[in-house]
This record gives C-alpha cells, sequence and structure tokens, in this order.
C-alpha cells in the first residue's frame, strides 16, 4: 500500500481542496491482488487504489471513453509476420498506466483509506491525473500514450487504433498495445532496444525480455516458428469447474441435431454455468477447434437447461484430452491470403437461422482469423445461407488486407474465398438478381465489386476439403482431427 501511495504522491495524481458544495464525491477502496507468474507461482502481492467509478455522472465528471485493446486477429497477424522475417519480438509492461493520464474533466475523490492526512481530515481530493476505476482513465492513457508515440514516428493504424507502425528509411517497427501491456517488434535489435529506451524515458516500465507471455497466452519460440497456447490458464478453467480429472472425449461437440431453448429442465445454479461458458470464450484466443462448441454453448444463456449443462461438460472434458494443443505460427515466405467459408442453413431448431460467419483465414499459410456465428435473419436457401457467409468472410478478408498493406506487407494475390455451395458462388460475379436474391441487394453489390476489382476470387471447394465445417457443426472424430490439424491446431513441442 505504502509502494503504491508513494507513486500516486510521485505522479502528482491529486491535490488536497476543501470539499466543494454540491459536488461528486466519489468513493473509492483498496484492492489486493497476488500477481503470479506464468506458470502460475506467486511473483508478489499488489495493493492498488481503485475509485468507484459507477459513481460517475455523464457529462459532470466523465465524457467519452474509450479502452485500448489491440485485435486478436491483428496479434496474430504481426507475430505471423515477426516470426517470418526472424524479427525480435518483446513485450513491455506499463507500471501504473492509468496514473499517467491527464484529466480533462474535474474529478473529486476521498483520500485513500489509512492515508488521510491529519492536518486536512476533511479535504477530498481534486484529480490531476487518472486513477484505476473512473471511467475515462483507460481513454486518457490511450490519448497520452499516443500523443508520445507519435513523437518517436509511429503512427497509428487506421485498421487498428492499438496498432502503431514505424516505417522510416531502413527501420520497420511494430507496437501492439492491450490497456498496459505492450509488444514491440521491429527489423533489428539495435532498433528494437533503441524504441525501449525511449519509452522508458517517457514512461515507467519494465523490459519483460523476450516475448514469453501475453494476456494469459504462453508464446513458445521454436525452430519453425512460435506457437501460441493456453495450458495454464485451460487447467485454472478445468479447477474451478472441478474436472480437472474428468474422462477425456475426442471431440468437444456430437454430431447431433443442435440443442433447443426448451427441451430440459432449467438449471438451479446458472451463474456457475456463465461464468465457465464466458471463461471458455477466452480460450478460443488459441483453440479455434472449440469456437462452434462455445459459441452453441453461450447461445442459452437467458435460460440454461440441463442439455447445455452436458455440452458444456463435453467441452471441458475435450479441453482436458487436448490441454496442451495450441496454435502454430509457422515460418513463410508467402503473404496470400486464402479463406474457407462455409454455413449451416436453418440449423437452429428454434429460430430457423442458419450457423453464418463460419469462416477462417490464413495469411501465409498461418491461421489468423476466424469466426462461428449464428445469422441474425433466417435464409430462404442454402445459397442464400451460405452467400451470406461468404459477405462476413469477404468483409474480414478486406480488412485483413488493409491491415497487411498499412504493415507494408501487401498480399502478392487476389484473396482467395473457398465455398462448397456453386450457386454462392455464381452470385458473387453473376450480375443478374433471381427472386430469391433481390432482398440481400447490398450483401450481393458488396462482394461483387471486390470480386470485381480483383482483390477477392470466390472458388468452389469440395465438402471433404471444407475446413471451414468445423465452425458450423458437429463432425464424426476422424474428420474433427483431420480439419484440426489443417487449422494447425498441434500439441505442445516437447
Amino acid at each position: 500500500m505504502q509502494e503504491e501511495f508513494n507513486a500516486l504522491m510521485k505522479n502528482n495524481t491529486w491535490c488536497l481542496v476543501p470539499k466543494p458544495a454540491g459536488a461528486n464525491i466519489i468513493s473509492g477502496k483498496w484492492i489486493y491482488r497476488h500477481k503470479l507468474n506464468p506458470d502460475g507461482s506467486l511473483a508478489r502481492y499488489k495493493a492498488r487504489w481503485v475509485v468507484h467509478g459507477f459513481n460517475q455522472e455523464h457529462g459532470i465528471d466523465y465524457d467519452e471513453t474509450f479502452s485500448p485493446v489491440i485485435k486478436p486477429a491483428t496479434i496474430r497477424v504481426v507475430l505471423s509476420i515477426a516470426s517470418s522475417k526472424e524479427w525480435p519480438i518483446h513485450q513491455l509492461d506499463v507500471k501504473n498506466a492509468f496514473l499517467h493520464g491527464n484529466l480533462s474533466e474535474t474529478v473529486y475523490c476521498v483520500q485513500p483509506s489509512g492515508f488521510v492526512d491529519p492536518s486536512k481530515p476533511s479535504h477530498v481530493c481534486k484529480l490531476n491525473k487518472s486513477l484505476y476505476g473512473l471511467k475515462q482513465a483507460p481513454r486518457t492513457w490511450f490519448l497520452r500514450f499516443t500523443s508520445y508515440i507519435q513523437v518517436l514516428g509511429f503512427q497509428a493504424s487506421k485498421a487498428d487504433t492499438s496498432l502503431f507502425i514505424l516505417h522510416s528509411n531502413n527501420h520497420i517497427a511494430y507496437l501492439l498495445l492491450y490497456v498496459d501491456d505492450i509488444i514491440l517488434t521491429a527489423n533489428t535489435p539495435q532498433f528494437l532496444h533503441y524504441a525501449i529506451q525511449c519509452l522508458c524515458r517517457e514512461f515507467s516500465m519494465t523490459d519483460l525480455g523476450p516475448l514469453q507471455h501475453f494476456l494469459g497466452v504462453h508464446v513458445t519460440s521454436t525452430s519453425t516458428g512460435l506457437f501460441l497456447n493456453q495450458a495454464q490458464y485451460a487447467l485454472e478453467l478445468l479447477q474451478r469447474a472441478g474436472m480437472d480429472n474428468c474422462n477425456p472425449v475426442s471431440t468437444p461437440i456430437d454430431t447431433k441435431a443442435k440443442l433447443s431453448a426448451i427441451d430440459g429442465p432449467l438449471l438451479d445454479k446458472p451463474s456457475e454455468y456463465r461464468s465457465i461458458a464466458g471463461a471458455l470464450q477466452y480460450l478460443t484466443l488459441t483453440r479455434p477447434d472449440i469456437s462452434h462448441a462455445v459459441q452453441q454453448a453461450c447461445l442459452f444463456m437467458h435460460a440454461l437447461r440441463e442439455p447445455h449443462l452436458a455440452l458444456l461438460k463435453r467441452i471441458l472434458r475435450y479441453v482436458r484430452d487436448t490441454l496442451q494443443h495450441g496454435l502454430q505460427l509457422s515460418r513463410s515466405a508467402a503473404n496470400d491470403l486464402v479463406a474457407y467459408s462455409d454455413a449451416d442453413w436453418a440449423g437452429c431448431p428454434d429460430t430457423r437461422r442458419s450457423t453464418s460467419s463460419g469462416f477462417c483465414i490464413f495469411f501465409g499459410g498461418n491461421l489468423v482469423s476466424w469466426s462461428s456465428k449464428r445469422q441474425p435473419t433466417v435464409s430462404r436457401s442454402s445459397a442464400e445461407a451460405e452467400y451470406r457467409a461468404v459477405a462476413n468472410e469477404v468483409s474480414e478478408a478486406s480488412w485483413i488486407r488493409q491491415l497487411l498493406h498499412e504493415l507494408h506487407c501487401p498480399p502478392s494475390k487476389s484473396a482467395i474465398v473457398f465455398c462448397d455451395n456453386v450457386s454462392a458462388q455464381y452470385m458473387t460475379t453473376n450480375p443478374v438478381q433471381h427472386q430469391r436474391t433481390k432482398h440481400i441487394e447490398i450483401d450481393l453489390h458488396f462482394v461483387r465489386d471486390k470480386v470485381a476489382l480483383g482483390e477477392v476470387k470466390v472458388l468452389h471447394v469440395p465438402s471433404t476439403s471444407q475446413y471451414a465445417d468445423i465452425f458450423t457443426k458437429g463432425l464424426p472424430s476422424v474428420l474433427f482431427r483431420e480439419f484440426r490439424d489443417s487449422l494447425h491446431i498441434r500439441d505442445r513441442p516437447g
């Protein structure tokens, strides 16, 4: 506590003033945490003074809010490029990041308990800098960081505002910002260390060395590239659910019909289910093989029933069997985009909506983006369902193309989108609108424009090679393992 309070005082976080009449005074409390090492062992104890931002009033003591969170696909694209070019990758941790933000609003809070000034016990703190818990704290920190990083020559990406790119003369560097965690890579070790020194002079931060553990993801450097997995996170999740010694299964979901929202008795304790299901969503950062099963488990949060719990337990049993599995990013000189798109027409037994956005996108042979979602509307035919899935994938591929151009690694050719529906493929190039496609005019024009510009080619692929099937339906164990291997999901290298 004393260390944290000293940091607050050194940073000139507030000044004590008499309590203004009618002012909104925010309360706060001390939060105690155990900071853990990547292997789960105790690193140190940490105390932090956090204010109750839920007591703030919009338009009075806060206005705009924003949190600097890098997109997972951006992380995988940058790591794939850095690994392929054998660039050094370091991780930085900013100490008390939110305390660096300068407040433009007038905010008052109580003095920290245990550190009340004895000569001014009735005074309150008028904040000069942001504090943890304030609604605008992430935004003020981001603005402060952005203003300095641009002085060094970095430019914010238009595709992802938490990505900063420096390209000057013979120097190239990428900086990824996730709140107060930073990944920094550059084309030479000398320039990397120069950038780190510049950042450390301006902000209080720690160079954690070569990237090994970021946001709960363990990164292992191998002779062929980088291996990403969340084994420790998955193990803690299994222990929390009481299933760390459960019997394994070979697939996360069976091949039977989709679950219904009305079958089976309601659960007595739905909060435990919601907690585990939410944690599984984070596990999909490196485990695309469970994306479809987790998506199905999260469809029924409003009214959870016994069959839904059975699915959740099956996912955990599969995770226990594949605890050390993760995503392999291999070194490759290729920089083309290849995507697979699929949809399960009218797969939902309650709403008859299709599982759309079932897609996966490879950059240079590495899986960088995937999705498994239910369509927001009912499709009138399988061709329409497949076409909507293609449109969603083309949208994501177009965004990745823009990102790659900003990273100065433009694709060498058009993005290839594989679809196993011939009618949907024809709709991407045929200018004629049929009776069943008049109501999806916007998607039609969007995809056709991208195809006409040469940015995208939509080709047919047989169902036996449609890897996106793993994101739309349950598969037999043999086919599931085959498609899982095609997504570069591997066991942890020894």
